[in-house]
């Protein structure tokens, strides 16, 4: 990836989740303990494929694309924005201390398996 995509994902992830929390009073429709909840078994499941997979294999694609549903509560990201999203896994320390945390290689791998699942484009509305 280039920088000048990066930095349209990026700015795709800030301008679609500004608008939805503008438009949904910051969320409130997400059940949050029951997305919190979801995220952990999610991850849970990629850890334990991690070390014998590769983020396009079809296993991953499919944990991935629950990983996608599970966003969807919040707002439903364009593929930029969801390639931001993988970016600000691993550019915020907090978060990507939080995904690493299943997994050491946790945020490398997820962020490369959501990049592969947005450039197929399966349920991206743009």
């Amino acid at each position: 990836m280039g920088n000048q995509y990066e930095e349209e994902c990026r700015r795709s992830l800030a301008e679609e989740q500004a608008k939805s929390l503008a438009e949904t009073n910051n969320w409130e429709h997400v059940d949050r303990p029951q997305v919190h909840q979801d995220w952990d078994v999610l991850y849970r499941e990629i850890a334990a494929c991690l070390d014998g997979s590769l983020p396009g294999d079809p296993q991953i694609q499919e944990l991935v694309g629950r990983h996608f549903g599970i966003a969807c509560r919040f707002y439903a990201p364009s593929r930029q924005a969801y390639v931001g999203m993988a970016l600000f896994y691993a550019e915020d320390d907090a978060m990507r201390e939080f995904h690493n945390s299943y997994h050491p290689r946790m945020v490398e791998f997820l962020g490369e398996a959501m990049r592969i699942f947005a450039e197929r484009g399966v349920g991206f509305t743009s």
